[in-house]
């Protein structure tokens, strides 16, 4: 039916043609339903891609047990000419789908379909893959922390042992592409800066020496279910034992020599992307991929400023509420001292008060949500081999259930772990933040891959903006959590500032741990743990503060136009009901929820449920 698709042909036939208009309602019906059906199966399809291309993925962000047992070496030519390739034929189908014959709801799984491929076949263009040593989370080091039962590789069945057993099997295979990557990195000048290096080296060094018993990737053979059979006890642990010992161990040692002998004396002394050949385009395009926007390194950078300057303002405000008369660098540093603010003597205690947190948060949601996610929500500590250098984080529900929504809490040390962030910290990874988007977006009727679909910028914008929340949910009374509210919010705006800084204007790693404890009074291990993951994540932490700014944005937006008719509640599952978006289509969704509005409140009132 191309030829319907000319709008001058249609109003011609629709003059003068008797019953004309209702076939043409008829065979515009059949070409949507058509165009849906078409769109359904390559959404499906595309999920089932992405699983197989990334099986790691499909383990942490899905829980198909199907790839628990594999592990993709994605950063080999192969399996990135596969990539390519499997991005390309998405996209070419989509183009063949007419998306103008889509109702609207297709049409953003149209449009989401196609950014995501397209951002994730432009990145293809940049080498990442040859940086693939880092401390945060390098591929031997993150199964690894798998490796404790404790994370989202399941250890219940002698089948879930003998899968990770032969995904573990595979890292000697990892390894030398790894090695084979960065001689090439050394060769184009595309290497690590020195102290990034020499933060990895410790965490292969543990995977690499020792008896195989003492390695993490033995921890759960230690501790098999009761329900096991002596002999599968005794099969899985020899098994394990003469793989670590003969294969992967020694694979590993190879990889932390080279990385040692010879990666060391060849990485750099800068410490930006835009310092390597080709780094200021490729830091662009990771900006672009982080906030989902067209905003410029220099942009974001001023808004960076602006906002530190804000946040500054209200913090002298609480500095004088509590009676301290000195610097705000002094009222900031000090906080990690005052006694009353250090009160955890184990990790154990600090878990306590996550979890106290979150029964006094779960029946106040209401005031905020239309509805809440059905998966329940379990606060951990991290895996102790990543505890000194990990951030906390939030791993969403398997979709079968079998694993809750996790926030895992880093607790490098307890003792001096400061309690002022813990609210904001809760709200951010747990409820409403990171739990609240991800359990619910799993329950929308959308496309599965939209089910599973992450950006920073919406992900971590609403995260940010959710700490902002604590008020109306009753738990930021203490004026020191609203300091660690603001000192979260202060951190992400600076962040604005020294990840443009360090990696579009030349800032060396010294310039940025200076500035961080300049303005926030962090201690110096904490600013330079910090600085050291925006260097090995370029740009990924802009998202936060360019998402929360949106949504406050659209907010305002939104309770300028509708004034008392406006329903915090009803905006919230907006942003919520579509889940995971660029912020352009987030925008787009929101300002046709506010003229649908509009248009309603013109035939009945309706009554404000804004809490402030």
């Amino acid at each position: 039916m191309r030829f319907l698709q000319s709008s001058y042909l249609r109003l011609l036939l629709l003059l003068v043609i008797p019953g004309f208009p209702l076939f043409f309602s008829a065979v515009h019906a059949a070409d949507s339903g058509n165009a849906s059906a078409q769109l359904k199966q390559l959404a499906d399809e595309y999920f089932e891609l992405r699983l197989t291309l990334f099986p790691l993925a499909a383990t942490e962000e899905v829980g198909d047990p199907r790839f628990e047992g594999e592990l993709a070496i994605e950063i080999s030519p192969a399996h990135r000419n596969r990539q390519s390739a499997a991005f390309r034929k998405i996209l070419r189908d989509l183009k063949n789908i007419p998306r103008i014959g889509l109702p609207p709801a297709d049409r953003v799984s149209y449009d989401v379909l196609k950014f995501d491929a397209t951002t994730r076949l432009e990145a293809l263009d940049y080498p990442r893959h040859l940086l693939p040593i880092h401390h945060m989370e390098a591929i031997p080091v993150k199964l690894a922390g798998w490796a404790g039962g404790q994370n989202v590789q399941p250890f219940k069945t002698v089948q879930n042992y003998d899968n990770f057993l032969k995904r573990i099997e595979q890292l000697p295979a990892w390894s030398s592409q790894a090695i084979v990557n960065m001689r090439e990195g050394m060769r184009r000048g595309i290497v690590q800066p020195k102290a990034i290096v020499e933060r990895a080296l410790p965490q292969l060094q543990v995977l690499a020496e020792g008896k195989a018993e003492d390695t993490p990737f033995y921890a759960s053979v230690k501790h098999m279910p009761d329900s096991f059979s002596a002999a599968d006890k005794t099969r899985l642990a020899s098994a394990y034992r003469e793989a670590l010992t003969t294969r992967i161990m020694p694979a590993l040692a190879k990889l932390h020599a080279f990385v040692r002998d010879e990666y060391l004396p060849a990485a750099r002394s800068s410490a930006g992307l835009g310092q390597l050949p080709g780094g200021a385009a490729w830091y662009r395009f990771n900006v672009r991929e982080s906030t989902t926007t067209s905003l410029t390194p220099e942009q974001i950078h001023a808004t960076g400023l602006k906002e530190v300057a804000r946040i500054l303002a209200e913090m002298e405000k609480v500095k004088a509420r509590v009676g301290f008369k000195g610097a705000l660098t002094d009222f900031l540093s000090g906080l990690n001292t005052r006694p009353e603010l250090l009160p955890f003597k184990t990790e154990e205690e600090a878990i306590l008060r996550f979890e106290a947190l979150n029964k006094k948060i779960q029946p106040q949601l209401k005031l905020l949500f239309g509805r809440t996610p059905k998966a329940p929500l379990e606060i951990r500590p991290v895996d102790k081999l990543l505890r000194d250098t990990a951030s906390s984080t939030y791993v969403l529900p398997a979709m079968d259930g079998s694993r809750p929504g996790v926030f895992y809490a880093a607790i490098p040390d307890p003792l001096k772990y400061n309690s002022t962030t813990v609210t904001a910290l809760f709200l951010h990874e747990g409820q409403p933040g990171h739990h609240l988007h991800m359990a619910l977006q799993q329950e929308l009727d959308i496309p599965r891959f939209r089910q599973y679909i992450w950006y920073d910028a919406y992900g971590e914008g609403w995260a940010l903006y959710a700490e902002s929340l604590g008020n109306t949910l009753g738990v930021y009374d203490d004026p020191f959590d609203y300091v660690g509210r603001l000192q979260n919010e202060l951190f992400r705006a600076v962040r604005l500032v020294v990840d443009t800084g360090l990696h579009a204007k030349g800032w060396t790693r010294e310039q940025t741990i200076k500035y961080m404890i300049d303005t926030q009074g962090l201690t110096h291990d904490d600013a330079r743990r910090a600085t050291e993951r925006y260097m090995v994540w370029p740009g990924q932490a802009l998202s936060y503060k360019i998402g929360e700014l949106k949504l406050l944005a659209l907010r305002e937006r939104a309770q300028k136009s509708l004034g008392r008719r406006f329903d915090i509640r009803a905006f919230h599952d907006e942003v919520l009901g579509s889940g995971a978006l660029p912020l352009s289509m987030l925008e787009a969704r929101i300002d046709a929820w506010i003229r649908r509005s509009v248009s309603a409140s013109s035939e009945h009132s309706a009554t404000s449920h804004w809490i402030d």
